[in-house]
């Protein structure tokens, strides 16, 4: 119930902001919670980006202003975020088929933004179906080495895990016979953010060693300590293209009726003996620490 109340303040405090600048770092703190969670978590529950819902919002708010008052057309756009009349009636034409004129002369209100409101039954009709239980499991601190890169998720505006990740594990793999010490065949990746008012996150494509400064790190890898920590661990089956689908329902269904939160400390993805990238039996675990 916590993310559902937490999306939802944020949701009527972007409300009270509609002709000011906002980002979703301002969301995020009058929340006070990490950025990133709440973007993650928005994202999860209302199939957009938060920077995307904004700018929505703002436009949505414009369509009322050109029906309701006599305000000049370039002073609503420069209310609604834009930066002169020709980005606000492109912006206006792409989402509504015709210009703010043109709307203003035939006043139809049935094209209003409607605000979200976020409720059981909104999250069920997202996540109708799903049970996925995970296994709560506290894991002792581990030392990782490997590579390391930053990011932006799907649920940023400026997402770029394609052109990120691949060739981070590309990387990571044709070197992988230079670490020293594994303790296991399990390769991880580890996801952090790197602020709490950040929506960049870094990504670890990392091996567990072992804990002992005498095993050497190779030139140009990394490494990193997790400390000890409680996770709940879910199951992911399937292609690995596929796998955002199961943060989604994490996030947006099981942390919402669980009675844990987010620790806002590292998720991780597992990937061991049963992940296959060629089949559609393939296993990746993801990891979420809570307490």
């Amino acid at each position: 119930m916590y993310a559902l109340q937490a999306v939802q303040k944020g949701v009527d405090f972007v409300e009270t902001r509609l002709e000011s600048e906002i980002s979703p770092a301002d969301v995020a703190k009058h929340v006070g919670v990490s950025q990133w969670h709440y973007q993650r978590t928005f994202k999860a529950l209302a199939g957009e980006t938060l920077m995307a819902y904004i700018r929505a919002r703002r436009l949505a708010n414009s369509l009322d202003k050109l029906l309701k008052t006599d305000f000049r057309i370039i002073d609503i756009g420069l209310s609604a975020g834009y930066k002169n009349h020709e980005s606000f009636t492109r912006a206006f034409q792409r989402s509504f088929g015709m210009t703010p004129k043109e709307y203003r002369s035939i006043g139809d209100q049935t094209l209003f933004l409607q605000k979200i409101q976020i409720d059981e039954d909104y999250i069920r009709h997202l996540r109708k179906g799903v049970i996925l239980e995970p296994v709560i499991e506290t894991l002792p601190s581990k030392r990782l080495v490997g590579l390391n890169t930053k990011f932006y998720s799907v649920d940023s505006d400026k997402n770029n895990i394609a052109n990120r990740l691949p060739p981070l594990w590309k990387s990571f793999l044709e070197r992988i016979n230079e670490i020293q010490g594994a303790r296991s065949d399990d390769n991880y990746g580890v996801i952090h953010q790197l602020g709490s008012q950040s929506e960049q996150l870094s990504y670890f494509a990392c091996v567990e060693v072992a804990a002992t400064e005498t095993v050497p790190v190779p030139e140009g890898m990394e490494e990193i300590y997790l400390p000890s920590s409680t996770y709940a661990r879910f199951t992911h089956r399937g292609e690995v293209a596929q796998l955002d689908n199961t943060v989604n329902y994490i996030y947006a269904n099981w942390l919402f009726n669980s009675t844990y939160r987010h620790s806002y400390g590292a998720d991780l993805e597992i990937y061991g003996a049963d992940y296959h990238p060629e089949s559609n039996n393939s296993v990746v675990h993801y990891s979420i620490p809570i307490k």
